[in-house]
């Protein structure tokens, strides 16, 4: 992604260049804006909350942190001595993880990576987020079949955003929603860099269990989080 279209990759620079930054602001239809600690994207292990921490540590093998973004997970593999890919379509983001010490990082697009298989495929921080649509699930997992070596697991995490159509009742009404309400449309801003928009997916836990099974593989439920947010380890079905 070029830098002039890339105001996460501009962020992560400027954060990494002076230790700080401006605000990384992000805009959807369905929320007010909002914005990114660019800070949270270099935090360390101990900073980070139990589904990232227990990911990490069930990671094993040949691990590929997909969306690396600055590094974090890379970095905390490695520390554990763990041997890591990271890859993410931001070249300044890459350029980034480089001068961080991430050994093997990559510009590189999910979908299209080819070449070795792995053991585990770690998507945090809603990294599943880059399917964008249920509809897109069939590519994703015929892409996670050619990269996840036999015996492998994918771990991701990932929030049921069903709260957001709570009322002052507490009874949370889905009628009338067009298409599935986990699926969403966001652009970000930098200072004077916009980015284009995109789609981004978050899959409530049973909506994963069901596609993962009409594609061949187990969803486990590692661990979950205290905002609808989870963990989850899928496998292929024997």
């Amino acid at each position: 992604m070029q830098a002039d279209r890339d105001p996460m990759g501009r962020a992560i620079a400027d954060y990494h260049r002076d230790g700080k930054a401006a605000r990384l602001r992000v805009f959807s239809p369905m929320f007010d804006e909002d914005e990114i600690p660019v800070a949270k994207l270099f935090r360390t292990l101990d900073e980070m909350p139990d589904i990232e921490r227990e990911a990490l540590l069930t990671a094993a093998g040949a691990i590929l942190d997909v969306g690396a973004g600055a590094g974090c997970h890379a970095l905390a593999l490695q520390a554990m001595e763990k041997q890591v890919t990271a890859i993410d379509i931001s070249l300044l983001a890459v350029a980034t993880m480089r001068e961080r010490g991430v050994k093997d990082v990559r510009e590189q697009d999910f979908f299209t990576l080819d070449g070795p298989q792995f053991d585990t495929i770690l998507m945090l921080m809603n990294g599943i987020g880059i399917v964008g649509t249920l509809s897109r699930m069939d590519a994703f997992f015929m892409q996670v079949d050619r990269l996840l070596a036999p015996g492998g697991q994918l771990l991701c995490d990932s929030s049921d955003i069903c709260y957001v159509f709570e009322d002052e009742d507490g009874i949370i009404d889905l009628t009338g929603i067009d298409g599935y309400y986990g699926e969403l449309t966001y652009r970000m801003q930098y200072r004077d860099v916009k980015g284009e928009p995109f789609p981004w997916l978050f899959i409530d836990a049973e909506t994963l269990r069901e596609q993962a099974a009409a594609h061949g593989y187990h969803c486990d439920i590692l661990v979950r989080g205290p905002h609808y947010d989870y963990l989850a380890r899928l496998t292929r079905k024997r």
